[in-house]
């Protein structure tokens, strides 16, 4: 039965072979193969993929051949031939050379033996330039022709003289053999007749007369079909797939609107291109991103990919036209960007065949790239409905199912491709991609070694592999891979793109800058090279500088993230009417992608604060209050980037940009820099420099260090101010009453802070009560808060990137109520957070201690669970990893750590809450710290604060003050450490308490005249060291180590003129800002 099924299927064959019917041909050497792997078999398949010009699957089949039998003449010859008509003569030769050392060995076939001396003369040469094309060509055996064994015969032999072993294919004065190698017993390639009438050899010949260009469009495929099983998007080079940076705009980063696992996506004029090939539907395109994608998929990164089209202008269409030449015009007509003649042409086939696999997978194709995905799927599911076999068919519509975000779906469909090509490196490159943007990374980097395996040259592979490798932490395999890439292709500006965002998000600004150079080297047209320099000189804090390259990326395409980035620049440095223009253009930008409706979110938002910053330019800068005179709703929304619907409903909006600069002229003597100035602002500069952290991901920002370093002066200005008139007071006995006032302050701000304060928009003279000085003018003391003291370090935090959402949480609507407050991952998933993740394995052995102290955990709905049973705690302790912990524990869960209290002995504050989550699939578990703001949290971290500052200046104002000697100053500084400990695990801002937390740290020690002359430790985060100690004693003891010795007493600060005269207004502030690096 099985017999005489396989001489059935034979006969087929033989019947395909001879109507020229290539794609059934194929199908049925397929349907053999799958039943017993025969190198004739995959000789002839290789034969036939060489009819329809596949030249890459010639060469995956030849390759098959000489595995399973190295003397496999015919496939040397297959392979070689293929190999010229893809271009890679020296490849071709030393195929061709192998082959005639064997052919020689075995003399076998001398018709072999002297076709291959003959391919490899002409080929050689070609090769040293002395080879030329005439009309004669394919008498001397025409390297790039398409058909598979050509022995040359003269023009006048008679058509039918051959051997029985031979197939005699015509085309027109050329007669071409296919030898015995390559046919199987039952002459499955043999036409079938012994003449050809004229017509049907010319039909023949222009069949394949294609421009051999078209075979850079190839692609390996699953075997199954031709173009059959599909069309592909390609690329110049080698037919890789191109690589996208993907992701989205993490919370962590709201200013510079990318992450540029996104913001890099492939761009290009097209899509990609269509061939015969069973090629990839995204190659180089953005097929494989996500759907929204159209104005990324309009302008390509480079012209690495421009289109090899097929030359079919001679083909008549007089002339009776084959399944197959109908199906070779649709393809050209995609790679000519033609897509709606393309689906005309597979419209008329399929009215003809309705469930023809290879037109269906043809037009599904041609819909992708028309981004008409589903229509696509539907065309790709009912090639598979008509034939399961069709791998292609699978592959494809995992690639459109990738493209509309069904990640799930397209790894499903992606791996049954697999079934029926294991281990194809075509396939497992696009899975890999996938994995990746489904952010399965473990996944993603199986895949994607694996297929590097199997093609070590593919670059695309090795960008994926070391985006992969990124995410999961591996940054030196990370940094390898992408320069293996670079490597196999020093001109791959994808490549080069991906290790410059790769540099700047460790922080290593001077080689992202360089690779950024290697791409406008290549292209100087690339406009995410300008948008990722502006991103790191915005993140230097260079604005005017990143304005600079974002305007010539915006030359030369309009895009979203280049506009909103500008305008925030543009806000930065105080250009307020070029920050609206940007910014109501980001808004009216027509979105292609979901995720950046974020960026237009954001847009409203800033728009409104540089209205309200515009309104304050001539105002004291004290008058600059968003946390009081900002909507709490509006604040709210802003800092969750949520729609801004009901904000403009419901709250009162900025009066537009006219009016605001009308309340707000600037003074030209405002902006002017004295010699004064000049030096105030260099010392600024020097201390500023102390807050930064020698961390990854942390960039050296001078605009920020500028902040801080004037921030710390005022604040030593502010405090030295009160404590010299706390030591008057005290020196003439009033320390008790002085006491009494702090006292009575304290409570006066309890009662200001509670509530939120339901602060709406004020008008522009009235500034914040919640945190003004309090003047007792009855004794003449000035009384400060801590809360004052902490508010002029965020209001110069505010001022110094506008676009951070950096408010008090306090100060939000009634969602205060419900625990509002921050959130610090440092696992998402699988990913490492590069800045937070160093603190993983302490927060995880800290979240163990708290679990075996406590003997539960809160589930996420604030439920206790039990583990004080079955060994639970024994398994907890022995856990290696969140993962570990979490399935011990069973579901999501949470832990909080706690703050011995100083004010009131034996009681502990909530501090902060150690949070483990499950992600869907195998996605990984999220690991964070999360600090929700209660308001009976908030009242008992203000009463800690509150003890605390008066304890400082308890400290400071007795017999301590004024002096010189540092061991003397121990408890001041002691008791500025303990303060620091409490704001950070206090954590009262929607961001910015780190750098907040340190430089009022700086302030204070600068106003005890000791000044901080070294800086933090290499890899040491001050507010992380807080977080994780439960005891303020651990953590001052921590500190200290470091901090002390590197202090000294510095009293010729106070020459320095008042930050508050020098610089007095908001416009003067946001000048002395913008010109650090001028």
């Amino acid at each position: 039965m099985a017999t005489a099924r396989a001489s059935s299927e034979r006969v087929e064959l033989a019947k395909h072979c001879s109507s020229r019917n290539w794609s059934k041909a194929i199908r049925v050497l397929d349907s053999l193969l799958a039943k017993q792997c025969s190198i004739l078999d995959i000789c002839n398949r290789a034969f036939c993929y060489n009819q329809l010009e596949l030249h890459k699957h010639v060469i995956k089949d030849c390759d098959k051949a000489l595995q399973l039998e190295p003397l496999a003449i015919q496939a040397y010859i297959l392979k070689g031939r293929a190999l010229l008509a893809l271009g890679r003569k020296q490849e071709a030769v030393l195929v061709l050379e192998q082959g005639y050392k064997n052919a020689l060995q075995q003399t076998a076939d001398v018709k072999q033996l002297l076709e291959l001396e003959e391919l490899l003369k002409d080929t050689r040469r070609e090769i040293d330039g002395t080879f030329k094309t005439h009309a004669t060509e394919s008498q001397q055996g025409n390297p790039s022709s398409p058909l598979g064994s050509c022995a040359i015969e003269k023009s006048d032999e008679k058509i039918d003289k051959r051997d029985t072993n031979d197939t005699v294919l015509g085309t027109g004065e050329n007669v071409c053999k296919l030898s015995s190698m390559a046919v199987s017993e039952s002459g499955a390639c043999s036409n079938g007749n012994s003449h050809e009438s004229s017509r049907d050899l010319e039909e023949q010949s222009r069949i394949n007369s294609f421009s051999k260009d078209v075979s850079k469009a190839s692609k390996q495929s699953d075997g199954s079909s031709d173009l059959s099983n599909g069309s592909a998007y390609k690329e110049k080079e080698n037919g890789k797939s191109g690589s996208q940076i993907n992701g989205s705009y993490e919370s962590c980063k709201p200013c510079n609107g990318s992450n540029l696992h996104d913001s890099l996506t492939e761009s290009s004029d097209r899509l990609g291109d269509l061939s015969i090939s069973g090629n990839k539907l995204s190659s180089k395109s953005g097929f494989t991103s996500k759907l929204n994608h159209k104005a990324e998929a309009r302008h390509r990164v480079s012209d690495e990919t421009k289109i090899n089209k097929y030359t079919i202008t001679r083909i008549s269409e007089k002339h009776s036209i084959t399944v197959d030449l109908r199906l070779s015009r649709g393809i050209a007509q995609v790679n000519e960007g033609k897509y709606t003649k393309a689906i005309a042409i597979f419209d008329k086939v399929l009215k003809e065949e309705p469930t023809y696999p290879e037109a269906l997978i043809g037009r599904g194709t041609a819909y992708a790239f028309q981004r008409e995905l589903e229509s696509a799927i539907a065309d790709f599911t009912k090639a598979i409905q008509s034939n399961p076999a069709a791998g292609e068919a699978w592959k494809r519509r995992g690639q459109a199912r990738a493209a509309l975000g069904e990640y799930v779906e397209a790894v499903e469909d992606l791996t049954k491709a697999l079934v029926f090509e294991p281990n194809s490196p075509d396939v497992l490159h696009e899975r890999g991609i996938v994995n990746f943007r489904s952010k399965d990374f473990t996944a993603a980097v199986k895949d994607l070694s694996i297929c590097l395996k199997q093609e070590k040259d593919n670059k695309s592979a090795y960008t994926y592999l070391g985006l992969a490798f990124a995410s999961l932490g591996e940054y030196r395999k990370a940094e390898e891979a992408h320069l293996k890439s670079i490597q196999l292709d020093s001109n791959y500006l994808e490549a080069w793109l991906h290790l410059a965002q790769f540099y700047q998000e460790l922080a290593d600004h001077s080689k992202a800058l360089k690779c950024i150079e290697e791409v406008l080297q290549v292209d100087d047209r690339v406009w995410k090279a300008y948008h990722l320099r502006g991103l790191v000189f915005h993140g230097l804090g260079e604005h005017r500088k990143a304005i600079q390259e974002l305007s010539i990326g915006l030359s030369i395409e309009n895009t979203i993230e280049c506009l909103y980035l500008r305008g925030s620049c543009y806000h930065a440095v105080g250009e307020y009417k070029d920050a609206v223009k940007d910014y109501d253009a980001t808004v009216d930008v027509e979105l292609d992608a979901v995720e950046k409706f974020v960026l237009q979110c954001l847009a409203f938002y800033q728009k409104e604060i540089a209205l309200y910053t515009a309104s304050k330019v001539s105002s004291e800068f004290l008058c600059f209050d968003i946390d009081a005179d900002i909507d709490p709703m509006f604040k709210e929304y802003w800092c969750k980037r949520l729609h801004p619907k009901n904000v403009c409903e419901k709250v009162y909006r900025q009066p537009p940009l006219r009016e605001s600069l009308k309340k707000g002229k600037l003074k030209k003597q405002d902006l002017a820099i004295t010699k004064s100035k000049a030096n105030l602002l260099r010392f600024a500069d020097l201390i500023g420099k102390k807050i930064q952290y020698d961390c990854p991901g942390f960039l050296p920002n001078r605009r920020q260090h500028r902040m801080a370093g004037l921030a710390v002066i005022e604040i030593a200005q502010k405090v030295s101010r009160a404590w010299r008139i706390e030591w008057r007071n005290s020196n003439k006995g009033t320390a008790k009453n002085g006491k009494k006032n702090r006292r009575r302050e304290r409570l006066s701000m309890l009662s200001q802070n509670r509530g939120g304060a339901g602060c709406s928009t004020s008008s522009s003279s009235e500034t914040s009560t919640g945190y003004a000085s309090i003047e007792d003018r009855s004794s003449g003391r000035s009384m400060l808060s801590w809360q004052d003291v902490y508010s002029s370090a965020v209001r110069w935090r505010q001022i110094s990137e506008p676009c951070d959402p950096v408010v008090w949480v306090n100060k939000l609507s009634e969602e205060f109520n419900s625990g509002f407050g921050s959130h610090t991952p440092m696992v998402l998933g699988q990913a490492k957070v590069v800045r937070y993740f160093p603190n993983y394995e302490r927060t995880l052995s800290l979240a163990k201690s708290i679990i075996k102290d406590k003997l539960y955990v809160q589930s996420k709905k604030d439920k206790v669970i039990d583990l004080s049973k079955d060994e639970k705690i024994e398994e907890i302790m022995r856990a290696e990893t969140c993962e570990e912990l979490h399935k011990i524990v069973g579901e999501d869960f949470w832990v909080a750590t706690w703050c011995d209290s100083t004010a009131f002995e034996g009681k502990s504050l909530e501090g902060t809450r150690i949070t483990c989550t499950k992600k869907t699939g195998r996605l990984g578990y999220d690991f964070a710290i999360r600090t929700p703001c209660t308001p009976t949290r908030w009242t008992d971290f203000d009463e800690e604060m509150t003890s605390a500052w008066e304890a400082l200046c308890n400290a400071y104002c007795g017999e301590n003050y004024g002096s010189m000697d540092l061991d003397a100053l121990e408890t001041v500084k002691d008791a500025i450490l303990r303060m620091t400990y409490y704001w950070y695990n206090f954590m009262p801002l929607a961001r910015g308490t780190a750098v907040t937390g340190f430089v009022v740290l700086l302030g204070l020690l600068l106003a005890a005249n000791m000044e901080f002359t070294e800086h933090i430790p290499k890899g040491l985060q001050t507010d992380w060291e807080a977080i994780l100690n439960v005891e303020p004693s651990s953590f001052v003891g921590s500190v200290k180590s470091w901090l002390y010795p590197s202090l000294k007493i510095n009293t010729s600060w106070k020459d320095h003129p008042e930050i508050s005269s020098a610089f007095s207004t908001t416009g003067s502030v946001v000048s002395a800002l913008s010109s650090c690096n001028d």
